[in-house]
């Protein structure tokens, strides 16, 4: 796997709690980035992947290929956010043949 190298700033305040954090957890600071920045790129583009769905501009199961989640846990997470399922026969057909051009 090709990697890259990213750096940011941050204040001394937060270097120290993401050090502190990694002692505890038992690993290494940059291991602890990754994982942190893998969760919160998956947390944006679910959240991102509800909006639209909210919004009208993606349909259901394409909210969930966005969000990296089944149709399932999307309609579930949807429910939590208090974001209102508008599924029709249209969707539907819709869904079948995105489904089956895959």
């Amino acid at each position: 796997m090709r990697t890259a190298t990213v750096s940011a700033r941050l204040p001394r305040e937060e270097a120290e709690k993401l050090d502190d954090l990694a002692r505890e957890m038992g690993v290494e600071r940059s291991a602890l980035l990754k994982q942190i920045i893998r969760r919160g790129c998956s947390d944006i583009l679910f959240d991102r992947a509800c909006e639209a769905y909210r919004r009208g501009d993606v349909t259901l199961s394409r909210a969930a290929e966005i969000a990296a989640v089944s149709v399932w846990d999307m309609v579930a997470s949807l429910q939590k956010r208090g974001i209102e399922l508008n599924y029709s026969a249209e969707d539907l057909a819709a869904d079948l043949h995105y489904v089956d051009r895959r």
